[in-house]
């Protein structure tokens, strides 16, 4: 069993930056890869930038450049610094682990962008 818990989430202005944290707990050894969704109302939960164990990353195109995901693997930690960031990025930010071929979620947090 493994236990998600995101924070960082909140309001800021468009082209200000915002840095989510997800901590890891239960289970710890063996977990993957490691990933931040997101989804917006009435829209389907989608991938945001994913980080293996070993520091290699991938980002959606709408977030690459932006973006940016790391992970501490010493405290099982893992980061989105979002910088620039536009009012489409507004959404629930869920953290995603997998472990043993098991997916695990986050309970999510949410990230508002103004104009």
């Amino acid at each position: 069993q493994v236990q998600l818990v995101e924070s960082g989430g909140g309001v800021v202005q468009a082209g200000g930056s915002l840095r989510l944290s997800c901590a890891a707990s239960g289970s710890i050894v063996g977990i993957g890869v490691m990933g931040w969704y997101r989804q917006a109302p009435g829209k389907q939960r989608d991938l945001v930038a994913s980080i293996s164990h070993g520091g290699t990353a991938n980002y959606a195109d709408s977030v690459n450049g932006r973006f940016t995901i790391s992970r501490n693997n010493a405290n099982n930690t893992v980061y989105l610094q979002m910088n620039s960031l536009k009012v489409e990025d507004t959404a629930v930010y869920y953290c995603n682990a997998s472990r043993l071929s098991r997916p695990y979620w986050g309970q999510g947090t949410q990230v508002t962008v103004s104009s």
